[in-house]
Formats: structure tokens, C-alpha cells, sequence
């Protein structure tokens, strides 16, 4: 199968970017190879020829994936091949995700499956932003009905200027890591971390990553011009399908109107659900699918809350477009825990726990780049009770990988730093009821639980979700939003932060695009809401405890010279394990010296740091020991004290003249020494008598 080879480039942020297609994974209804410094990842798109049956929703995939071989490494593990997704791969899955699904027609039904495969790593550039790109080029030339391209880029931010895709290694020197994506038109899709940046720097580092994307967008159309398939034809709305469609409206409209009055979560959901029923039983026929009777039904739903809210602004609960519903937060709720927090926002409520660990806890994370630690963790929990139903119990999906990520960020910015603070935290958030943005419930119970536990956090964070109405150049920004209002909205806008700045913001929309006046409005009302909420949770808990709880362990840090590692850990680690079972201890040592002493109790701390000083110190002159006698010879005796040993000489046991050394001293006895010198040769000179000397200087 001999195809031509079509190939665009530019310099993009001081490298080069190429997008290559026809050589590669020619079968693929779209494939690119994406080049970025020397980062190349082949992307492509694929969909079924017919739509999938019944389909109530578009069943897009998105499969980011990272090859160890693209870095030059072998997997670790038992089974040395890549296994099921890591987070990395599952949040980049979903940042692709993100801005590509509202580009398909609402009617496009048809299996489709976007693959992303890193092939080979600089570890310069991260491959997430190439991958993007490459999913929008991949679906560009399908002839899929994708109404792209997107184009998205990384922005960082240093010493006051912003900087398009930072190489790695600058990335741990910027104040923001955020990530942009959309169409010429708008944004489209953003996630970011940030340490405490204010409203205006993120929203000119979201202006100044749409802008410098626009190249990007004009090289895929560029090729698309030269290397694009036929467009698919997309069926359109027969006659029945639209007699169907108005006989519903006018069955279910007026109900729906009444029952989007009822301001009860349950009650409502109650009401429509009734006359949902209804309507099926009503006009349901075997030549009319549940499907496509329930479409219309979500369709009359979506038209009757989006007008209601348009027209009055009013929303479904009663609030105007700006009020967040009632708060309650509640600290120490649990009386085992190192730090527990309960925060309920009208129906949705987070149940937050912290754990303080030591080094040994740790989460080893292996990635293509390398292997590193990572000690802190925030784990997302959402059970089906959290919504009233009765679902399937099993590991995290990627929502829950996703939204205990985007609380991660929010925290990460203002945690403390391993030298101040040196324990391992654990963040685990049960969501136990849900109605809106159970993600920034995460944050708010999550901010007060790490307090709760001691951690010295300089200030609260919250979490609060906007939402957006949008009918031709009308729209409506909502605070705080419900679930309905998600589900039926146009955005989902969540921003946390702190009373000094913004940490945390992610965005993404249901619509082609939103514009930076829009962007602004609802950015304004999140400060407002969190601001509000700051407010309600300083009255539970105002700063972080002074200590840590007794529950929890505590942690004392030396540094030894690195040469004194090897003493410290003995052979085949017999000495710090035996330590450690002594004392009851848990000891890490780092490579740098660094050693974190970790217990529950101050007196077996004190021992162990005691031993390892024991072991680590170094004889010093003038300075008195306790020793114990391991050797006697004719002309003295010699002492272990320490960790080494030296004689003393039989002139200095006593101040009397001693005939024999067994006279005075015997192996085995413990006696106190005195270090009088140090021969070029590392000898140690002891002496018993100067100590008594010196007993007796301090009575008198």
C-alpha cells in the first residue's frame, strides 16, 4: 500500500514542531506522527462505519499511552511490559478527552477511538500537549464530522512573564503549570496548578496560551487541505423522528415546567422520573426505540431548566445566579484519626480523613522518565449511595482518578516543605452525598482535615464550581452549581485558591467555545463564593493545630556525615534493625545524610537518636565518655566508648602509683573516660584520673 508522505513544521516556543501523516498506522481512518524537540508521539482516530445501536451518548474513547521504551527504559515489576494505565496516562486521557468531545455533532453516534501512543521521550517536553495536537490532526484528516481543529499548549510562569511550553526541568521553578486548549473561536478546556496567582495572571496566562496555539490550528488545516479524507455524511432528522420529537414536547413541556419548580433535590428527581414514565408508556411503540424517546425527553428537560433560568434568572433551588448554598463544616469528627474534617454544602458533602506517615510510606510512582517519591497523596472516593443508587462497587475509573487529582493541585501549592514538616500525608475524601461538585467539597474538607492533623498549612483553601447558560448572545454565569445544572449547562468552571491567590482552576465546556469576557464574569463570582466559604471555614478551625495528634507519630530529623551511612545501616542492615526493634522506632535515612527518626513515643525516639549519635560521633578532645573496659594489658586498658575505642594508659587510672592494672580495673566494667589527645595516626589517648580531676574541681 504505497501512500504519499505529507509534512508540516514551525518553531513552536524555540523548537520545532512537526505533524507528518501518510507513513505510519496507514489503515486508521486519521493517523499523525506529532515531532516536538525530539518527542514523537503517533496519534489516531478510528470510528465505527455505523452508529453503535441504541447509543444514548457518544461513545468517544481517548487512550493515552506511554511506552518505556520511548525513554530507554524497561518496565519494573514482575511481569517488565506495560501494565494497566498509570494516573499520569489516565489524566492525560482525559485532558485529550476534554475539548474534543463537544466538538461532534449531537447526532454523530458512532463508536469512536482516539489513540495516543508516546513512541520515544526527550524528557525535555512533556508529551501530553504533542498528544493533544496530534488527536486534533489525527481527527482533522478522518473525515469524521469533528468540528475542529483544537490547538492547546502548556504556559508557565516566571520572574513576571509567562513562558509557552517550559521545557521539564523549568517547570519546578514556575508558578504555574497550566494547560489551554480550544479553537480559533475560544477556549475550549483548562487545567492548571498555581501558587496563589491572582485573577489577572491566570486569565492573561489563558489569553496568552490561546493565542500562541493559532499557528498550530493553521499548520493542521494546512494539512488538512493536502492530506484530508471525504467527510463522512451524517444522517439527519427524518419526518417520524420529528413528529416523535414535538408529540413529546407537548406531553411532557408543562410537567416539566412544574416539576423544575419543586426546589427538593429528591422530590424533583422524583417528578421527573414519573413523568418520564409516563411519557414512555404513552408513545412508546416497537418501531420507536427507548433511545431515542428518552433523547427527546433529556431535550425538553434541557429547553425548560436553561429558558426558566435564562428568563428569571433563578435557579431550579431558588437561589439567584451568585448565592452559594448553606455551609457547614465540622472538625476532629473522628476519634482515631490523625486529622478528620466533615463539609457539607447544601446536598453535597465531603468526608475528609488525613494520615501522617514516615518516609517508608511513600508512594514510589514509575513513569517512562523515571522513578520518584511522592508523599503526598489525596485519594477520591465515590460511592453510588452518595447519589441515592445502587451501583457498581470496584477500583477507581478515571473520574475519581481525575477529580482527586484536581483537589491534589488545589492543596499541593501551599503544603509545607519536607524540611519543616516531615511526614508522609494521606488525604482520603468519602463523598457521601452529591448534588454539584463533590471535587471542590474535596478541597474545602480536605484544607480542614490536613489542618485538623497538624500539617502547617498558611491558609485555607476552597473550592467552588460555576456554571454557564448559553443561548446565542445571552448567557447567565452560575455559583455553585447542582448537578441538573451541570448535566444540562454549558460549563463546568472550578476554581480554588486561597485569600491571597488562586491555586487550583479547571474549565470545560459543552459549547464550541467561551470568550475571555465570559471567562471574567465567572472567574469574579468564583473569588466572591470562595472567599465566602473561607470565611465559614475559618470559623471551624482558624489556622492549623500547633501539634501534631497524639494518634499520629512523631518525627525527628538529624544529619550524619554521609560517610557514617554505612555504620548507621551495618552489614546486610543488621545495626538499624536491631535499632529499630529495639527502640520500637521507624527510621529513614536518605543519601545525603539525612536521617528522620519516627515513633509514638518521646522516650524511644530518645534512644534511638541516642544509638545512632552513639554510632555517628566523633572522639573529641577534652570531652568525657562513657566507656566500657574490653582489654587489659600489662601497660593500661582499653576502652570501647562510642563507636571506636582507645587505651588508657596505666599512669592514668589513678593519681597513686598502680602496680598492676587488674588491681584496679577488670574487662567488662563500665568506667567513665576522658579524651586527652589524638596522635597523626587516629590513635585515641584516655585518661580515668582526669576525670576525677575534674569531679573534683566542680565540687569545690
Amino acid at each position: 500500500m504505497m501512500t504519499t508522505v505529507f509534512k508540516k513544521e514551525l518553531e513552536w516556543g524555540g523548537r520545532k514542531l512537526s505533524i507528518e501523516t501518510g507513513k505510519m498506522a496507514r489503515q486508521a481512518d486519521g493517523s499523525v506522527l506529532v515531532r516536538y524537540g525530539d518527542t514523537v508521539v503517533l496519534c489516531t482516530a478510528v470510528a465505527a462505519k455505523e452508529a453503535a445501536p441504541d447509543a444514548s451518548f457518544f461513545p468517544l474513547s481517548v487512550h493515552y499511552q506511554e511506552k518505556y521504551y520511548a525513554a530507554g527504559r524497561i518496565p519494573g515489576g514482575f511481569l517488565k511490559r506495560e501494565g494497566r494505565p498509570s494516573e499520569k496516562e489516565t489524566l492525560v486521557s482525559r485532558l485529550i478527552d476534554r475539548p474534543i468531545r463537544p466538538l461532534f455533532p449531537e447526532r454523530f453516534k458512532n463508536e469512536t477511538q482516539v489513540i495516543c501512543t508516546v513512541l520515544s521521550h526527550d524528557l525535555e517536553n512533556n508529551p501530553d500537549v504533542p498528544a493533544m495536537i496530534g488527536a486534533s490532526a489525527a481527527l482533522t484528516l478522518s473525515g469524521l464530522p469533528f468540528l475542529g481543529p483544537i490547538g492547546g499548549a502548556r504556559v508557565g510562569y516566571k520572574d513576571g512573564n509567562y513562558v509557552l511550553n517550559p521545557v521539564s526541568d523549568d517547570m519546578g521553578e514556575s508558578d504555574l503549570d497550566l494547560v489551554v486548549a480550544g479553537t480559533r473561536q475560544g477556549v475550549l478546556m483548562v487545567e492548571s496548578e498555581a501558587k496563589e496567582l491572582s485573577e489577572e495572571i491566570m486569565l492573561g496566562a489563558v489569553e496568552f496560551g490561546h493565542k500562541a496555539f493559532m499557528p498550530v490550528i493553521d499548520m493542521i488545516i494546512a494539512l488538512a487541505e493536502e492530506a484530508a479524507k471525504d467527510p463522512w455524511a451524517l444522517p439527519e432528522m427524518n419526518n417520524a423522528e420529528k413528529e416523535l420529537r414535538q408529540k413529546i414536547d407537548k406531553l411532557s413541556r408543562a410537567q416539566f415546567e412544574k416539576a423544575y419548580k419543586v426546589q427538593a433535590k429528591s422530590e424533583r428527581r422524583e417528578m421527573l422520573d414519573k413523568i418520564c414514565a409516563e411519557v414512555v408508556e404513552k408513545v412508546s411503540t416497537e418501531d420507536v426505540s427507548d433511545t431515542l424517546i428518552k433523547g427527546a425527553l433529556k431535550s425538553v428537560q434541557s429547553g425548560v431548566m436553561r429558558g426558566m433560568v435564562l428568563k428569571t434568572k433563578k435557579r431550579i433551588d431558588g437561589r439567584d445566579t451568585v448565592t452559594v448554598r448553606p455551609i457547614s463544616c465540622e472538625v476532629d469528627v473522628l476519634p482515631r484519626s490523625h486529622g478528620s474534617a466533615l463539609f457539607t454544602r447544601g446536598e453535597t458533602q465531603a468526608l475528609s480523613v488525613t494520615t501522617l506517615g514516615t518516609g517508608e510510606n511513600e508512594q514510589i510512582i514509575d513513569l517512562i522518565e523515571g522513578e520518584y517519591k511522592e508523599s503526598f497523596m489525596l485519594h477520591y472516593n465515590f460511592p453510588p449511595f452518595s447519589v441515592g443508587e445502587a451501583g457498581r462497587m470496584g477500583s477507581p475509573g478515571r473520574r475519581e482518578v481525575g477529580h482527586g487529582k484536581l483537589a491534589w493541585r488545589a492543596i499541593h501549592p501551599l503544603l509545607p516543605e519536607k524540611e519543616a514538616f516531615p511526614y508522609t500525608l494521606r488525604a482520603v475524601s468519602e463523598v457521601l452525598e452529591s448534588n454539584g461538585s463533590s471535587s471542590m467539597a474535596t478541597v474545602c474538607a480536605t484544607s480542614l482535615s490536613l489542618m485538623d492533623a497538624g500539617v502547617p498549612l498558611k491558609n485555607h483553601i476552597a473550592g467552588i464550581a460555576m456554571g454557564l447558560i448559553k443561548e446565542e448572545k445571552d448567557y447567565v454565569v452560575l455559583t455553585d452549581i447542582l448537578g441538573d445544572e451541570d448535566a444540562l449547562g454549558d460549563m463546568d468552571f472550578k476554581v480554588a485558591g486561597t485569600r491571597d491567590g488562586i491555586t487550583a482552576l479547571q474549565m470545560d465546556l459543552k459549547i464550541t467555545s467561551i470568550d475571555a469576557k465570559i471567562m471574567k464574569v465567572a472567574l469574579k463570582q468564583a473569588l466572591d463564593a470562595s472567599l465566602h466559604i473561607i470565611g465559614i471555614m475559618e470559623q471551624s478551625l482558624k489556622t492549623s493545630r500547633t501539634s501534631v495528634s497524639d494518634n499520629a507519630p512523631r518525627i525527628e530529623t538529624i544529619t550524619i556525615p554521609k560517610d557514617k551511612i554505612r555504620d548507621v545501616i551495618g552489614t546486610g542492615g543488621k545495626v538499624i534493625r536491631e535499632i529499630c526493634e529495639t527502640t520500637g522506632v521507624k527510621i529513614d535515612i536518605e543519601d545525603d545524610g539525612t536521617i528522620r527518626v519516627a515513633g509514638l513515643e518521646r522516650e524511644s525516639i530518645d534512644r534511638a537518636l541516642k544509638w545512632i549519635h552513639d554510632i555517628t560521633a566523633e572522639a573529641e578532645v577534652g570531652k568525657i565518655y562513657d566507656g566500657k573496659v574490653v582489654k587489659i594489658v600489662e601497660f593500661g586498658a582499653f576502652v570501647d566508648f562510642l563507636n571506636t575505642s582507645g587505651l588508657v594508659h596505666i599512669s592514668e587510672i589513678d593519681f597513686k602509683r598502680i602496680d598492676k592494672v587488674t588491681d584496679v580495673l577488670s574487662e567488662g566494667e563500665f568506667v567513665r573516660v576522658k579524651v586527652i589527645g589524638i596522635d597523626d595516626r587516629g590513635k585515641i589517648k584516655l585518661s580515668i584520673k582526669a576525670v576525677k580531676a575534674d569531679e573534683e574541681d566542680s565540687q569545690e
